[in-house]
Parts: C-alpha cells; structure tokens; sequence
C-alpha cells in the first residue's frame, strides 16, 4: 500500500507554484495549478493557470483587437474582472515585478496600444478572468492541512506556453516518487 500523504517541503511565496491534493473537490481547485503572485502576513493571491476558456479577448474588450489569445479562469474572486501577467517589464507602466521577469498588470489601455501595433507581443501575456486569494493565514493552513503542494516553476517561460504543457499531472508526475503515482489517480475514485 503506497502512503498518500505527503508534506510540503518549500515554502510558499511570490513566484512559487501551488499544486493542489489530488483528492481536493472543489469545482475552481480541482487538478489546479495556482502561480502565487503574493504571499505575506496579511493574505495570498494568485492565478489558476491550468483553466482555459475559449473567449475571445476583445469580446470582453472592444479596445483590443481581433486576436487569438489564452485566457483562464483564474480563481472564484472577482469574476467580473480581467488581470493579466506578462514579461513587458516597465515597458508597461504602474506594472509589479512577481518573479523572474515576470510582472502582474499595469495600465491596460497602453498593453492595448501595444498588441494592436505589434501582435506577437501578446505571446508574453497572460489573461485570467478572476483570481485565486487567501485571507491571512488561510493559505498556510491549506498547506498543513496537505490541500496544496508548493513547488518551484521550472521555467517562467512555461507560464506563456501553450495550455497542453500546464497540465497538473504533468506537475504531479515530475515530482517523482510517491507524487508521480498519485498523477495516475482517477478524479474520481471509484474509476480505479
């Protein structure tokens, strides 16, 4: 019999991947991956970046143009809203360094400008409708209580790669060992 609990040997903090237990059942959570763009005393945030949706950005906004782009739904928090990440740097002002040439927002309108003179920008973009957050102390306790596995990204670059390289069992498997089983667990157990 194989032993499914499992602890947390890294912390949690800006730019750290949270994968989460196998067996959480929760409709935003389940068989996610959360980039963690805050991490301190008082709460947490991030971004599901494993939930893709086909909507096509300039529905949402009329101000970008007609362009093919990835969008997820990012968390059950401020579902009306639309965030995004980049690698733009201060290129794109009032932009916060996350981790690693990785920034969160900045002025939308000029992100805009941007993409409707040079297209190819929008590969270093990320968009997500809604975020993942934490109340003080909340995520700590998640992570005890062995709902989430914090783990590195093992590149930056991935976070922009397409959808089929962000797959929580592709993050499970590459933790090795008794993670690498637990990726072959059914979403439901009675598959087994």
């Amino acid at each position: 019999m194989i032993d499914i609990t499992f602890s947390n040997d890294l912390e949690p903090e800006k730019g750290k991947l949270l994968i989460s237990d196998p067996f959480l059942d929760d409709d935003y959570f389940r068989r996610s991956l959360i980039y963690l763009c805050e991490f301190n005393k008082e709460g947490s945030f991030g971004f599901v970046i494993n939930n893709f949706i086909s909507i096509n950005l300039h529905d949402l906004d009329e101000s970008f143009p007609e362009i093919e782009t990835q969008i997820s739904l990012g968390g059950p928090m401020e579902i009306n809203s639309l965030y995004f990440i980049h690698t733009l740097g201060d290129k794109i002002n009032n932009s916060l360094l996350i981790d690693e040439n990785v920034y969160l927002g900045g002025d939308f309108q000029q992100l805009s400008v941007f993409i409707k003179e040079d297209e190819s920008i929008i590969k270093n973009v990320r968009f997500f409708i809604g975020y993942s957050g934490w109340a003080a102390n909340q995520l700590d306790t998640e992570i005890r209580n062995n709902s989430w596995i914090v783990s590195e990204m093992s590149s930056s670059k991935l976070l922009f790669d397409s959808q089929s390289k962000l797959t929580w069992k592709r993050y499970m498997y590459d933790l090795g060992g008794k993670f690498k089983v637990m990726s072959r667990f059914p979403i439901d157990p009675r598959d087994n």
